[in-house]
This record gives C-alpha cells, sequence and structure tokens, in this order.
C-alpha cells in the first residue's frame, strides 16, 4: 500500500507497445500500472545488487586456486594491467 511509502512523481516516454503492454499486465495483475513499474524497477535495481554480489565474490576468490601463484598475477598487478 502506498499510504505509508514516500515517493517521487516521475514522468517517462513509453513507446505505443511499451505502454500496451505494462496496460495488459496492469489488468492481469490486477494492480495499477504504477505499481507495476514499481515492481520492475525494484527488480531490476535487485538484479544489479546481484551483479554487486557476483563481483565481490570474484575478488574473495581471486587467485584461490593453490599452485597458480607463478603464472597467474596477483589482483592488484591484474587490476593495473587492465587499467
Amino acid at each position: 500500500m502506498m499510504c505509508c511509502m514516500s515517493v517521487t512523481r516521475t514522468q517517462v516516454y513509453l513507446t505505443a507497445e511499451q505502454r500496451a503492454g505494462l496496460d495488459e499486465r496492469a489488468r492481469v495483475e490486477r494492480k495499477t500500472m504504477a505499481h507495476v513499474i514499481r515492481d520492475a524497477v525494484d527488480t531490476y535495481l535487485a538484479a544489479d545488487v546481484d551483479g554487486a554480489e557476483r563481483e565481490r565474490l570474484l575478488a574473495d576468490t581471486f587467485g584461490s586456486c593453490p599452485g597458480l601463484g607463478e603464472r597467474v598475477p596477483s589482483r592488484d598487478e591484474w587490476d593495473r594491467e587492465i587499467g
């Protein structure tokens, strides 16, 4: 329920196809179009958090395979080379 949320009004331009798709989804889900859009934005932003988590995991495990130290540069060396 929106009564307790702090919200800001935002205007976007949609193609006719995007608008029709949102209208249809809102009808099927019995939600307002605004609710459908907020749900989509939440999903999009949550996927970005997953990307950050993936990067953290890669950083934590980089170079963790035994015996590769001689053949694989350290994370700092790798970052400097890519840079």
